[in-house]
């Protein structure tokens, strides 16, 4: 039974209540205001509470009701083009109530209730259903068909359904044991949905980056890291990741970042055009904002409402790739309320289970087999800012233990205007090995080879740039001055990549093996013709070579790509007849 209790203490988001009888992780109302809390704490009828919005205000004494439910997400038609806050509370619905201002005690449905979706229901009476089965389908957006499932737990026969214009709590399938299924279901933020087996990650999430899909790429349904310091382009990288990744739905969580650089991200999304569909890109994004004014106990729930909400897509069979911009900020967090609770502190003030918290959030990723029988996934790209780009603190070094993929930004990089200002050097992915085969599958037999030696191409060039910078690199042989102008082509041509341009922002997995095969092949001929007596300079500067690297900015550049690398192959060899 809930029952009452009063305020007893309270620290900043933190709130102590005696005369509680409450189990952990409920939900409270705090304080003559109602606000929204949630328990973390348990001494005998003594509860500690989390508040998820500011406590200025209230004062011992103010009542304490525990409404015995779980911090829930209202899963249901209605999800796609939101903007939530940490809480699922809709933005655009607490702007119409009070305005640019969100009020304290505030509470709003995660999805609209009242709103009429088309049911169109894929069982009959008499059907036996599972727990997870989808019953029924209805055209959410213009490209996503939502898929009305049974909540996991629930199954029986069905009795009566039917297909029509229904709100989501209204009642469009009965089973024989009396249980009434809605279009809605609730489900524990902190709970991971279930499935019936998790998959090895054996297809890669194709992003169109050409450093990211080549030489780094992360599967579907794996984690990946992006530390990197302020100025070095994660939220753009996420951005691009979100636009023209291969995933069906995006679910982009905006946690304790800065409120101006929010406000793009809100502005920039809703005018986006999917690539794939030419709809606008909200028509499959969720997106959660949490700036980093808002309440802190907010922002340690919002990586988890998050993560609900992905699952709950992944359960339809849809691929959806999670973006977490920022995790650190998700730390912090953690840090402020664990030292309110005057727990121990671990490594610089984080709470000694930031590691365990951080895997649970990354270990919830996966591509699955999904209760219906399906294949779904979520890809988890979460982002981090370490302070001062030092990689080596607590919050950077729990996502790498975790993460199979280290994309480095490099603050060194972004200075010299190269994008994506990943780290070629630094960063890496442990999916190469599972995922070879299917590049060898769908794209050709010597892929793997070909990505090892451009891999192999960049590390030479770094050996030598440190003699470079001792005795220039006229005093090189030829054959290492052709080595440095071949990385050369691989760093301007290959992995600079311009986000915001309409051709270059996106390259097909095709694409790249063709251009990274167009940089060997170079590499070949003008070995070839520097053997035969031509001249280091007379083989760079072949106009065919610079034709082939400013090709990439026009449109229909793959058709053209054969014909650009053999003019080039023809006027390298002519170079050594001028000699």
């Amino acid at each position: 039974m809930s029952k009452e209790g009063v305020i007893y203490r309270i620290s900043g988001p933190v709130v102590t209540a005696t005369g509680m009888s409450a189990a952990m992780y409920n939900i409270v109302r705090v304080g003559n205001e109602g606000l929204m809390g949630e328990v973390i704490e348990l001494h005998g009828d003594k509860a500690v509470i989390q508040v998820y919005e500011d406590t200025s205000g209230i004062r011992p004494g103010e009542p304490v009701i525990n409404t015995g439910e779980t911090l829930s997400v209202a899963l249901g038609p209605g999800l796609l083009t939101e903007i939530y806050d940490g809480i699922q509370r809709p933005l655009a619905t607490l702007e119409k109530v009070m305005g640019s201002f969100i009020s304290r005690g505030v509470d709003a449905d995660g999805i609209n209730m009242e709103k009429k979706w088309a049911f169109e229901a894929t069982v009959s009476a008499g059907d036996e259903v599972t727990s997870g089965q989808v019953i029924g389908t209805v055209q959410e957006t213009d490209t996503i068909v939502h898929k009305v499932m049974l909540k996991p737990g629930v199954s029986g026969v069905v009795k009566s359904v039917k297909s029509g214009d229904f709100n989501v709590t209204e009642t469009v399938c009965t089973l024989e044991d009396g249980t009434e299924v809605q279009m809605m279901q609730k489900w524990p933020v902190r709970t991971p949905r279930p499935y019936k087996q998790k998959y090895a990650p054996d297809t890669p999430l194709i992003t169109g980056m050409r450093i990211l899909d080549f030489l780094f790429p992360l599967a579907k349904g794996g984690a990946a890291g992006i530390p990197g310091p302020f100025g070095s382009g994660k939220t753009v990288t996420q951005q691009s990741l979100a636009k023209y990744s291969d995933a069906q739905i995006v679910v982009y969580i905006g946690c304790g970042e800065r409120g101006n650089e929010m406000t793009e991200v809100l502005d920039e999304f809703p005018h986006l055009i999917d690539p794939n569909t030419g709809q606008p890109l909200m028509n499959r994004t969720v997106m959660i904002a949490n700036t980093s004014n808002m309440p802190v106990a907010a922002r340690e729930a919002s990586v988890y409402t998050g993560i609900t909400i992905a699952e709950y897509f992944r359960d339809m069979g849809y691929d959806v790739a999670l973006m977490a911009d920022s995790t650190s900020r998700w730390a912090e967090a953690m840090r402020e309320i664990s030292s309110r609770l005057e727990e121990m502190p671990g490594e610089e003030g984080y709470p000694a289970y930031l590691s365990s918290r951080l895997a649970e959030f990354y270990e919830r990723a996966g591509r699955v087999e999904t209760m219906d029988g399906g294949d779904g996934s979520v890809t988890v790209i979460g982002a981090v800012s370490p302070a001062g780009g030092d990689i080596s603190e607590p919050v950077s070094q729990g996502t790498l233990r975790i993460v199979k993929v280290f994309w480095g930004l490099d603050a060194g990089l972004a200075r010299q205007r190269h994008f994506p200002a990943i780290n070629w050097l630094g960063s890496y992915s442990l999916y190469p090995q599972s995922l070879n085969q299917w590049f060898r599958d769908n794209i050709a037999q010597d892929f793997p080879e070909i990505r090892t030696e451009i891999s192999g191409l960049l590390q030479v060039e770094a050996e030598l740039q440190e003699i470079v910078q001792l005795v220039g690199s006229d005093a090189l042989p030829t054959d290492q001055q052709l080595t440095l102008e071949v990385a050369r082509m691989i760093r301007e041509y290959f992995l600079q990549q311009n986000g915001f341009h309409d051709v270059d922002a996106y390259s097909g997995i095709d694409q790249q093996y063709k251009m990274a095969k167009a940089i060997l092949t170079f590499q070949d001929s003008a070995k070839k013709a520097m053997a035969a007596g031509a001249l280091l300079d007379d083989v760079v500067n072949v106009q065919a070579r610079t034709d082939l690297m400013r090709g990439r900015f026009e449109k229909g550049y793959l058709p053209k790509m054969d014909g650009l690398v053999d003019a080039m192959v023809k006027e390298i060899a002519a170079a050594v007849e001028e000699n």
